[in-house]
């Protein structure tokens, strides 16, 4: 669905991004792990076309980005940002109607979606007329997941999408993600700084540092065969509870 195919990006005499390649299987999630500064976002955003590439190629589903106009791509990809960048004047029945709307989708269906987007979000609906500021930070993040998958993207970007929600709330939404089976069949590239959150959800962990793709595999792959001493020491500090959620999930 996704490839990667020696991409760059230098922002003046900064190289954000060094030649990073790979590729993204349909259903598959791909999350984009490293440190502040290691170029995992900006590589995130180059998908969608929010930031152009300098060198190499992306491809969505075996065409290159760029032959598509940008507005017209992000309509078919579903975007989560930290802090859901929800619009804060719109309620949040209108936010989750923002994509459907710009397609052009009857106001039933419109309805019948959001309804069943709020079931599988576990969110009430009376929420529908209340607006973001009026919901707690575990409803805003679900209420931003609704409107990355309200007109059934097959492709799902996520920047830090529970960075901002407090460990416990942080731990129960993830257990969420798991289980929607919606997003097991979702196409989705993941950014987090968090090990934990790359290990449960990732079916693959692409570790970055310093713009460049490492290492690129499983979670068993990247814990107990390190191509290099800094993916080794990377995980150290958790390595015994990570082992521990390992055998625990098989």
């Amino acid at each position: 669905m996704i490839a990667v195919r020696n991409v760059s990006k230098q922002f003046g005499d900064h190289p954000a991004v060094r030649d990073v390649s790979f590729t993204v299987g349909e259903g598959e999630t791909v999350v984009l792990l490293g440190t502040s500064g290691c170029g995992k976002t900006t590589t995130l955003k180059m998908i969608n076309r929010l930031i152009e590439p300098s060198a190499g190629q992306i491809e969505v589903d075996g065409v290159d980005v760029r032959r598509k106009p940008a507005h017209d791509l992000r309509r078919k990809i579903g975007y989560v940002i930290q802090e859901t960048g929800l619009f804060p004047h719109y309620t949040v029945a209108d936010n989750i109607a923002t994509v459907p709307r710009l397609l052009g989708w009857e106001p039933d269906r419109i309805a019948d979606r959001t309804r069943e987007l709020l079931a599988m979000l576990k969110l009430p609906e009376n929420s529908l007329r209340r607006y973001p500021s009026e919901l707690s930070g575990g409803q805003r993040q679900r209420v931003g997941l609704a409107r990355a998958l309200a007109a059934h993207p097959s492709i799902l970007l996520m920047d830090e999408p529970l960075g901002a929600l407090d460990p416990i709330t942080r731990a129960a939404i993830r257990r969420e993600f798991r289980r929607l089976d919606e997003l097991r069949h979702t196409t989705t590239v993941m950014v987090t700084h968090d090990i934990q959150e790359a290990f449960e959800l990732g079916d693959r962990i692409g570790l970055m540092d310093q713009g460049r793709l490492v290492q690129i595999g499983t979670p068993d792959e990247l814990l107990h065969r390190p191509v290099n001493a800094f993916v080794e020491s990377f995980f150290e500090e958790q390595r015994l509870f990570l082992e521990w959620k390992s055998r625990r999930s098989d």
